[in-house]
Protein backbone atom coordinates (compact mmCIF):
# COMPACT_ATOMS: atom_id res chain seq x y z
CA UNK A 1 0.00 0.00 0.00
CA UNK A 2 1.16 3.53 -0.82
CA UNK A 3 -0.49 6.00 1.56
CA UNK A 4 -0.16 9.64 0.54
CA UNK A 5 -0.38 12.16 3.40
CA UNK A 6 0.35 15.85 3.77
CA UNK A 7 3.61 14.90 5.54
CA UNK A 8 4.70 12.52 2.76
CA UNK A 9 4.12 9.07 1.26
CA UNK A 10 4.17 5.93 3.44
CA UNK A 11 4.67 2.54 1.78
CA UNK A 12 3.65 -0.62 3.67
CA UNK A 13 4.64 -3.89 2.00
CA UNK A 14 2.76 -6.35 4.18
CA UNK A 15 4.05 -9.90 3.64
CA UNK A 16 5.70 -9.87 0.22
CA UNK A 17 8.06 -11.63 -2.13
CA UNK A 18 8.98 -10.74 -5.71
CA UNK A 19 7.64 -13.62 -7.80
CA UNK A 20 8.39 -13.27 -11.52
CA UNK A 21 6.18 -16.25 -12.44
CA UNK A 22 3.16 -16.04 -10.13
CA UNK A 23 0.25 -18.46 -10.43
CA UNK A 24 -2.21 -15.76 -11.55
CA UNK A 25 0.22 -13.98 -13.90
CA UNK A 26 0.09 -10.69 -11.96
CA UNK A 27 3.75 -9.92 -11.29
CA UNK A 28 5.05 -7.46 -8.70
CA UNK A 29 4.64 -3.91 -10.06
CA UNK A 30 8.26 -2.86 -9.69
CA UNK A 31 7.75 0.13 -12.00
CA UNK A 32 5.09 1.55 -9.68
CA UNK A 33 7.38 1.15 -6.66
CA UNK A 34 10.15 2.95 -8.58
CA UNK A 35 7.65 5.70 -9.49
CA UNK A 36 7.00 6.39 -5.80
CA UNK A 37 10.72 6.18 -5.08
CA UNK A 38 11.39 8.89 -7.70
CA UNK A 39 8.68 11.13 -6.20
CA UNK A 40 10.06 10.62 -2.70
CA UNK A 41 8.92 8.23 0.05
CA UNK A 42 8.87 9.49 3.62
CA UNK A 43 8.79 6.04 5.28
CA UNK A 44 8.87 2.38 4.29
CA UNK A 45 7.44 -0.39 6.48
CA UNK A 46 8.73 -3.70 5.12
CA UNK A 47 8.47 -7.46 5.81
CA UNK A 48 11.46 -8.83 7.82
CA UNK A 49 10.48 -12.49 8.18
CA UNK A 50 13.12 -13.92 5.81
CA UNK A 51 15.82 -11.37 6.58
CA UNK A 52 18.47 -14.10 7.14
CA UNK A 53 17.77 -15.91 3.86
CA UNK A 54 20.51 -15.19 1.31
CA UNK A 55 18.88 -17.16 -1.53
CA UNK A 56 16.07 -15.58 -3.60
CA UNK A 57 12.65 -16.84 -2.50
CA UNK A 58 11.43 -19.41 -5.08
CA UNK A 59 8.32 -18.86 -7.19
CA UNK A 60 5.01 -20.30 -6.04
CA UNK A 61 4.99 -22.34 -9.27
CA UNK A 62 7.95 -24.37 -7.92
CA UNK A 63 5.50 -26.29 -5.73
CA UNK A 64 3.55 -27.62 -8.75
CA UNK A 65 5.78 -30.64 -9.64
CA UNK A 66 5.81 -31.88 -6.04
CA UNK A 67 2.02 -31.57 -5.76
CA UNK A 68 1.59 -33.40 -9.07
CA UNK A 69 3.87 -36.21 -7.88
CA UNK A 70 2.03 -36.58 -4.56
CA UNK A 71 -1.44 -36.69 -6.15
CA UNK A 72 -0.37 -39.12 -8.88
CA UNK A 73 0.84 -41.70 -6.31
CA UNK A 74 -1.85 -41.30 -3.63
CA UNK A 75 -4.07 -44.39 -3.35
CA UNK A 76 -6.46 -43.19 -0.65
CA UNK A 77 -7.75 -39.84 0.52
CA UNK A 78 -5.43 -36.84 0.32
CA UNK A 79 -5.75 -34.43 3.25
CA UNK A 80 -3.79 -31.26 2.47
CA UNK A 81 -3.18 -28.49 4.97
CA UNK A 82 -1.58 -25.12 4.35
CA UNK A 83 -2.04 -21.48 5.36
CA UNK A 84 -5.61 -20.49 4.51
CA UNK A 85 -4.36 -17.09 3.30
CA UNK A 86 -2.16 -18.72 0.61
CA UNK A 87 -4.84 -18.78 -2.08
CA UNK A 88 -2.43 -19.69 -4.88
CA UNK A 89 -1.17 -22.76 -2.99
CA UNK A 90 -4.74 -23.88 -2.32
CA UNK A 91 -5.67 -23.21 -5.96
CA UNK A 92 -2.81 -25.35 -7.27
CA UNK A 93 -3.69 -28.18 -4.88
CA UNK A 94 -7.31 -28.14 -6.03
CA UNK A 95 -6.23 -28.12 -9.70
CA UNK A 96 -4.12 -31.26 -9.20
CA UNK A 97 -6.86 -32.90 -7.18
CA UNK A 98 -9.30 -32.33 -10.05
CA UNK A 99 -6.68 -33.52 -12.57
CA UNK A 100 -6.64 -36.91 -10.83
CA UNK A 101 -10.43 -37.14 -10.58
CA UNK A 102 -10.93 -36.10 -6.97
CA UNK A 103 -13.82 -34.18 -5.45
CA UNK A 104 -12.78 -31.34 -3.14
CA UNK A 105 -13.98 -30.87 0.42
CA UNK A 106 -12.91 -27.69 2.19
CA UNK A 107 -12.88 -27.91 6.01
CA UNK A 108 -11.97 -25.11 8.41
CA UNK A 109 -13.73 -21.79 8.83
CA UNK A 110 -10.91 -19.53 7.56
CA UNK A 111 -10.15 -21.84 4.61
CA UNK A 112 -13.82 -21.96 3.58
CA UNK A 113 -14.18 -18.18 3.84
CA UNK A 114 -11.00 -17.37 1.92
CA UNK A 115 -11.78 -19.70 -0.98
CA UNK A 116 -15.34 -18.40 -1.15
CA UNK A 117 -14.17 -14.77 -1.33
CA UNK A 118 -11.41 -15.57 -3.86
CA UNK A 119 -13.96 -17.24 -6.15
CA UNK A 120 -16.54 -14.51 -5.63
CA UNK A 121 -14.11 -11.85 -6.87
CA UNK A 122 -12.59 -14.05 -9.62
CA UNK A 123 -9.12 -14.30 -8.13
CA UNK A 124 -9.48 -18.00 -8.83
CA UNK A 125 -11.93 -19.69 -11.21
CA UNK A 126 -13.19 -23.14 -10.23
CA UNK A 127 -16.44 -24.95 -11.16
CA UNK A 128 -18.72 -25.34 -8.16
CA UNK A 129 -19.54 -28.97 -9.00
CA UNK A 130 -16.07 -30.12 -7.91
CA UNK A 131 -16.84 -29.28 -4.26
CA UNK A 132 -18.59 -31.59 -1.80
CA UNK A 133 -19.79 -31.09 1.77
CA UNK A 134 -18.01 -32.86 4.68
CA UNK A 135 -20.98 -35.17 5.31
CA UNK A 136 -20.76 -36.43 1.70
CA UNK A 137 -17.19 -37.74 2.07
CA UNK A 138 -18.32 -41.03 3.58
CA UNK A 139 -20.31 -41.83 0.41
CA UNK A 140 -17.31 -41.40 -1.94
CA UNK A 141 -14.42 -43.75 -2.72
CA UNK A 142 -11.29 -42.69 -0.82
CA UNK A 143 -9.28 -42.28 -4.04
CA UNK A 144 -11.86 -39.72 -5.22
CA UNK A 145 -11.47 -37.37 -2.22
CA UNK A 146 -9.26 -34.36 -1.61
CA UNK A 147 -9.70 -32.60 1.73
CA UNK A 148 -8.28 -29.07 1.99
CA UNK A 149 -8.10 -28.06 5.64
CA UNK A 150 -6.59 -25.76 8.24
CA UNK A 151 -4.14 -26.80 10.95
CA UNK A 152 -0.71 -26.94 9.30
CA UNK A 153 0.76 -25.31 12.44
CA UNK A 154 -0.74 -27.86 14.84
CA UNK A 155 -3.25 -25.41 16.36
CA UNK A 156 -5.27 -27.37 18.97
CA UNK A 157 -8.62 -26.00 17.76
CA UNK A 158 -7.89 -26.52 14.04
CA UNK A 159 -9.69 -29.10 11.89
CA UNK A 160 -6.58 -31.20 11.17
CA UNK A 161 -5.64 -31.43 14.86
CA UNK A 162 -9.17 -32.52 15.76
CA UNK A 163 -9.00 -35.15 12.99
CA UNK A 164 -5.68 -36.39 14.39
CA UNK A 165 -7.15 -37.04 17.86
CA UNK A 166 -10.39 -38.52 16.51
CA UNK A 167 -12.63 -35.64 17.57
CA UNK A 168 -13.69 -34.31 14.15
CA UNK A 169 -17.35 -34.84 13.39
CA UNK A 170 -16.98 -35.88 9.73
CA UNK A 171 -13.39 -37.07 9.16
CA UNK A 172 -11.77 -40.02 10.94
CA UNK A 173 -8.15 -40.70 9.97
CA UNK A 174 -7.59 -44.01 8.12
CA UNK A 175 -4.36 -45.94 7.46
CA UNK A 176 -4.84 -45.28 3.72
CA UNK A 177 -4.92 -41.48 4.19
CA UNK A 178 -2.06 -39.32 2.95
CA UNK A 179 -1.52 -36.12 4.97
CA UNK A 180 0.19 -33.37 2.97
CA UNK A 181 1.62 -30.48 5.02
CA UNK A 182 2.35 -27.74 2.48
CA UNK A 183 3.97 -25.34 4.94
CA UNK A 184 6.92 -24.92 7.27
CA UNK A 185 6.69 -24.48 11.04
CA UNK A 186 6.40 -20.93 12.30
CA UNK A 187 9.09 -20.51 15.02
CA UNK A 188 7.53 -21.62 18.30
CA UNK A 189 5.03 -24.06 16.74
CA UNK A 190 7.43 -26.99 16.33
CA UNK A 191 6.19 -28.76 19.48
CA UNK A 192 2.49 -28.59 18.60
CA UNK A 193 3.15 -29.76 15.02
CA UNK A 194 5.25 -32.68 16.26
CA UNK A 195 2.48 -33.69 18.66
CA UNK A 196 -0.12 -33.58 15.88
CA UNK A 197 2.10 -35.68 13.58
CA UNK A 198 2.44 -38.26 16.37
CA UNK A 199 -1.36 -38.51 16.61
CA UNK A 200 -1.74 -38.82 12.82
CA UNK A 201 0.89 -41.55 12.59
CA UNK A 202 -0.62 -43.47 15.50
CA UNK A 203 -3.83 -43.50 13.46
CA UNK A 204 -1.82 -45.08 10.63
CA UNK A 205 -1.77 -42.17 8.17
CA UNK A 206 1.21 -41.48 5.91
CA UNK A 207 2.77 -38.01 6.05
CA UNK A 208 4.12 -36.04 3.08
CA UNK A 209 6.20 -33.14 4.36
CA UNK A 210 8.84 -32.67 1.63
CA UNK A 211 10.64 -29.34 1.38
CA UNK A 212 9.52 -29.21 -2.25
CA UNK A 213 5.89 -29.01 -1.12
CA UNK A 214 6.38 -25.50 0.23
CA UNK A 215 8.02 -22.24 -0.75
CA UNK A 216 8.15 -19.19 1.45
CA UNK A 217 5.87 -16.21 0.97
CA UNK A 218 8.45 -13.76 2.34
CA UNK A 219 11.21 -11.74 0.70
CA UNK A 220 14.83 -12.83 1.11
CA UNK A 221 17.74 -10.42 1.65
CA UNK A 222 18.15 -9.68 -2.08
CA UNK A 223 14.43 -8.92 -2.49
CA UNK A 224 14.52 -6.72 0.62
CA UNK A 225 17.44 -4.84 -0.92
CA UNK A 226 15.53 -4.38 -4.19
CA UNK A 227 12.51 -3.02 -2.29
CA UNK A 228 14.71 -0.59 -0.35
CA UNK A 229 16.52 0.61 -3.51
CA UNK A 230 13.31 1.04 -5.54
CA UNK A 231 11.45 2.90 -2.80
CA UNK A 232 14.50 4.79 -1.47
CA UNK A 233 12.76 5.86 1.78
CA UNK A 234 13.91 8.65 4.09
CA UNK A 235 12.83 6.69 7.18
CA UNK A 236 12.56 2.93 7.59
CA UNK A 237 10.53 0.76 9.98
CA UNK A 238 11.29 -2.98 9.61
CA UNK A 239 8.21 -5.01 10.58
CA UNK A 240 6.99 -8.65 10.79
CA UNK A 241 9.04 -11.51 12.22
CA UNK A 242 10.90 -11.93 15.49
CA UNK A 243 13.05 -9.17 16.99
CA UNK A 244 16.22 -10.73 15.55
CA UNK A 245 14.70 -10.71 12.04
CA UNK A 246 13.87 -7.01 12.38
CA UNK A 247 17.42 -6.24 13.56
CA UNK A 248 18.89 -8.11 10.59
CA UNK A 249 16.62 -6.18 8.22
CA UNK A 250 17.92 -2.97 9.80
CA UNK A 251 21.48 -4.02 8.88
CA UNK A 252 20.37 -4.62 5.27
CA UNK A 253 18.75 -1.18 5.15
CA UNK A 254 21.93 0.50 6.38
CA UNK A 255 23.85 -1.32 3.62
CA UNK A 256 21.32 0.08 1.14
CA UNK A 257 21.97 3.67 2.17
CA UNK A 258 19.34 4.38 4.84
CA UNK A 259 21.02 6.30 7.70
CA UNK A 260 20.94 4.29 10.93
CA UNK A 261 19.48 7.28 12.80
CA UNK A 262 16.48 7.10 10.40
CA UNK A 263 15.63 3.51 11.34
CA UNK A 264 13.54 2.67 14.41
CA UNK A 265 13.09 -0.85 15.84
CA UNK A 266 9.59 -1.08 17.28
CA UNK A 267 8.18 -3.31 19.98
CA UNK A 268 4.53 -4.36 20.13
CA UNK A 269 2.44 -1.37 21.15
CA UNK A 270 4.94 1.34 20.20
CA UNK A 271 3.43 4.44 18.62
CA UNK A 272 5.68 6.30 16.19
CA UNK A 273 5.25 9.85 14.92
CA UNK A 274 6.70 10.58 11.47
CA UNK A 275 7.16 14.11 10.15
CA UNK A 276 9.08 15.40 7.09
CA UNK A 277 12.14 16.11 9.26
CA UNK A 278 12.01 13.53 12.06
CA UNK A 279 10.66 10.18 13.30
CA UNK A 280 10.24 9.47 16.99
CA UNK A 281 8.47 7.19 19.43
CA UNK A 282 5.70 9.11 21.21
CA UNK A 283 3.98 6.57 23.46
CA UNK A 284 3.13 2.91 24.00
CA UNK A 285 -0.38 1.50 23.82
CA UNK A 286 -1.60 -1.60 25.60
CA UNK A 287 -1.28 -4.81 23.58
CA UNK A 288 -1.82 -8.49 24.18
CA UNK A 289 -4.52 -11.11 23.97
CA UNK A 290 -8.21 -10.28 23.89
CA UNK A 291 -10.52 -13.20 24.57
CA UNK A 292 -13.80 -13.40 22.65
CA UNK A 293 -16.80 -15.48 23.69
CA UNK A 294 -17.44 -17.75 20.71
CA UNK A 295 -21.18 -17.91 21.43
CA UNK A 296 -22.05 -14.21 21.38
CA UNK A 297 -18.88 -12.68 19.87
CA UNK A 298 -18.42 -10.37 22.87
CA UNK A 299 -15.15 -9.65 24.65
CA UNK A 300 -14.53 -11.60 27.85
CA UNK A 301 -13.28 -9.24 30.55
CA UNK A 302 -9.77 -9.80 31.89
CA UNK A 303 -10.91 -10.57 35.45
CA UNK A 304 -13.20 -13.34 34.14
CA UNK A 305 -10.30 -14.88 32.22
CA UNK A 306 -8.13 -14.72 35.36
CA UNK A 307 -10.91 -16.40 37.38
CA UNK A 308 -11.21 -19.19 34.79
CA UNK A 309 -7.46 -19.75 34.76
CA UNK A 310 -7.45 -19.90 38.56
CA UNK A 311 -10.32 -22.38 38.57
CA UNK A 312 -8.46 -24.52 36.05
CA UNK A 313 -5.18 -24.51 37.97
CA UNK A 314 -6.34 -24.50 41.62
CA UNK A 315 -9.97 -25.67 41.72
CA UNK A 316 -12.88 -24.58 43.92
CA UNK A 317 -14.26 -25.50 47.35
CA UNK A 318 -17.84 -24.69 48.40
CA UNK A 319 -18.91 -24.93 52.06
CA UNK A 320 -22.51 -24.69 53.24
CA UNK A 321 -23.00 -24.74 57.03
CA UNK A 322 -25.68 -23.91 59.62
CA UNK A 323 -24.34 -22.33 62.82
CA UNK A 324 -25.97 -21.93 66.24
CA UNK A 325 -25.49 -18.21 66.88
CA UNK A 326 -25.66 -18.51 70.66
CA UNK A 327 -23.22 -21.36 71.17
CA UNK A 328 -21.03 -20.99 68.04
CA UNK A 329 -21.53 -24.63 67.11
CA UNK A 330 -22.68 -26.41 63.97
CA UNK A 331 -26.34 -27.40 63.93
CA UNK A 332 -25.72 -30.11 61.34
CA UNK A 333 -22.95 -31.61 59.26
CA UNK A 334 -21.65 -29.06 56.72
CA UNK A 335 -21.95 -29.73 52.99
CA UNK A 336 -18.52 -29.57 51.36
CA UNK A 337 -18.24 -29.72 47.57
CA UNK A 338 -14.94 -29.50 45.74
CA UNK A 339 -13.82 -29.54 42.09
CA UNK A 340 -10.24 -29.90 40.92
CA UNK A 341 -8.84 -30.44 44.43
CA UNK A 342 -8.97 -34.16 45.23
CA UNK A 343 -9.98 -37.31 43.36
CA UNK A 344 -13.62 -38.41 43.64
CA UNK A 345 -12.72 -41.34 45.89
CA UNK A 346 -11.22 -38.90 48.43
CA UNK A 347 -14.23 -36.56 48.53
CA UNK A 348 -15.57 -37.92 51.84
CA UNK A 349 -12.18 -37.73 53.54
CA UNK A 350 -11.66 -34.18 52.27
CA UNK A 351 -15.15 -33.13 53.45
CA UNK A 352 -14.40 -34.53 56.93
CA UNK A 353 -11.11 -32.63 56.96
CA UNK A 354 -12.86 -29.33 56.17
CA UNK A 355 -15.52 -30.12 58.79
CA UNK A 356 -12.74 -30.44 61.40
CA UNK A 357 -11.24 -27.12 60.25
CA UNK A 358 -14.67 -25.49 60.61
CA UNK A 359 -15.16 -26.90 64.10
CA UNK A 360 -11.74 -25.67 65.18
CA UNK A 361 -12.52 -22.26 63.66
CA UNK A 362 -15.79 -21.99 65.64
CA UNK A 363 -14.09 -23.08 68.86
CA UNK A 364 -11.60 -20.22 68.58
CA UNK A 365 -13.92 -17.66 67.00
CA UNK A 366 -13.36 -13.99 67.83
CA UNK A 367 -15.93 -12.37 70.08
CA UNK A 368 -18.74 -10.68 68.12
CA UNK A 369 -17.71 -12.18 64.80
CA UNK A 370 -20.72 -14.53 64.73
CA UNK A 371 -22.98 -11.46 64.47
CA UNK A 372 -21.28 -10.28 61.24
CA UNK A 373 -21.96 -12.93 58.55
CA UNK A 374 -19.76 -11.30 55.90
CA UNK A 375 -16.74 -10.98 58.21
CA UNK A 376 -17.41 -14.53 59.45
CA UNK A 377 -17.27 -15.93 55.89
CA UNK A 378 -14.12 -13.91 55.07
CA UNK A 379 -12.29 -15.23 58.12
CA UNK A 380 -13.40 -18.81 57.40
CA UNK A 381 -12.23 -18.43 53.78
CA UNK A 382 -8.74 -17.44 54.98
CA UNK A 383 -8.54 -20.33 57.45
CA UNK A 384 -9.60 -22.94 54.86
CA UNK A 385 -7.27 -21.47 52.21
CA UNK A 386 -4.28 -21.64 54.59
CA UNK A 387 -5.12 -25.24 55.50
CA UNK A 388 -5.33 -26.34 51.84
CA UNK A 389 -2.13 -24.52 50.94
CA UNK A 390 -0.23 -26.19 53.81
CA UNK A 391 -1.37 -29.63 52.63
CA UNK A 392 -1.57 -29.25 48.84
CA UNK A 393 0.30 -26.06 47.90
CA UNK A 394 -2.81 -24.75 46.08
CA UNK A 395 -4.89 -21.61 46.41
CA UNK A 396 -8.40 -22.68 45.32
CA UNK A 397 -11.48 -20.48 45.22
CA UNK A 398 -13.20 -20.84 48.61
CA UNK A 399 -16.95 -20.15 48.56
CA UNK A 400 -18.42 -20.36 52.08
CA UNK A 401 -22.17 -19.97 52.77
CA UNK A 402 -22.72 -19.68 56.51
CA UNK A 403 -26.30 -19.50 57.89
CA UNK A 404 -26.44 -18.28 61.51
CA UNK A 405 -29.60 -19.51 63.29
Amino acid sequence: MAITTSAGTIIHTGDFKIDHTPVDGYTADLHRLAHYGDRGVLCLLSDSTNSYNTQPTPSELNVAPALDRVFSKAEGRVILSTFSSNIHRVYQAIQYGVKYGRKVCVIGRSMERNIEVAMQYDYIKLPKNIFVEPEQIAHLNDKDVLIITTGSQGEPSSALFRMSIGEHRHVKIKPTDLIVLSSRPIPGNEGSISGMLNHLQRAGAKIAQDRELHVSGHASIEEQKLMLRLVNPKFFLPIHGEYNHVMKHKETAVMCGVPERNIYIMNDGDTVEIAPKYMRKVKTVRTGKTYIDNQNNHKIEDDIVIDRQKLASDGIVMIVAQIDGQHSTMLSKPVVTSFGIVADKQDKFFAKEIEDVLEHFLTNIKEGLIENPRALENDLRQVVRKHIYRKMKKYPFIVPHIFVM
